[in-house]
């Protein structure tokens, strides 16, 4: 029996090669589609979904497949601006930079790196129309690829946050962010980044004692 809620997924060795299966039925794949295309579900792993089922190859049902591939390329606005605007947020980690390696914030440091990249590139996928989920995301190479806006050399900058030593990566994030930000007030004005860029200006202050009253 199909399980309807969510679609099943299945891995066989056939012939010595790895083959995996996911299957549901017709009524719940195009409840799944309606969820992205029109209730604009961007926090959804069905944006995966969406990708694969744009490049797949069909091997039966190639014209109900078509139709869904015609249907899914038919990228709404609405879905665009959401995912720039659910992605555009980022902790001014280089407000900070000096006190990082005081404070043994090693995990913290990595996990505001990784959850940074997956915001560019979130907010870059809704201005470039692509569908875009950080659930087991790979290939990036390969999917930055297909962005026509971009800051310059977006790939080799992201893998190198993650190589160069801390002052230098928190610096080059910093810049990624604003550059990212720029293409959004050229290319999708309509979203507020008022608060965005009030919040990246944040340094860090160090603490001063307030002054004592005098005495009457």
């Amino acid at each position: 029996m199909i399980d309807k809620r969510a679609p099943r997924s299945e891995t066989f060795v056939v012939n010595g090669v790895e083959c995996q299966f996911a299957h549901a039925t017709i009524a719940q794949w195009e409840k799944e589609i309606s969820s992205i295309l029109e209730e604009f579900d961007v926090k959804s792993p069905i944006m995966k979904a969406m990708s694969g089922t744009l490049v797949g190859i069909p091997l039966y049902g190639e014209t109900l497949i078509e139709q869904w591939k015609a249907k899914i390329a038919d990228f709404p606005d609405g879905l665009a601006q959401t995912m720039v605007e659910h992605y555009l947020k980022f902790v001014p980690i280089w407000g900070m930079q000096s006190k990082l390696a005081k404070r043994d914030t090693t995990l913290w440091y990595y996990q505001i790196m990784v959850e940074s990249s997956q915001n560019l590139l979130g907010v870059l996928s809704g201005l470039n129309r692509l569908y875009y989920s950080t659930f087991q995301f790979k290939r990036m190479n390969r999917f930055i690829e297909q962005m026509e806006i971009a800051p310059v050399n977006l790939a080799s900058r992201l893998e190198g946050l993650f190589n160069h030593e801390a002052t230098i990566a928190v610096d080059e994030l910093e810049a990624l962010v604003q550059e990212t930000l720029e293409l959004v007030e050229i290319h999708m004005p309509e979203v507020d980044t008022f608060k965005v860029k009030r919040k990246l200006k944040w340094r860090q202050q160090p603490w001063k004692q307030a002054p004592s009253s005098s005495p009457l």
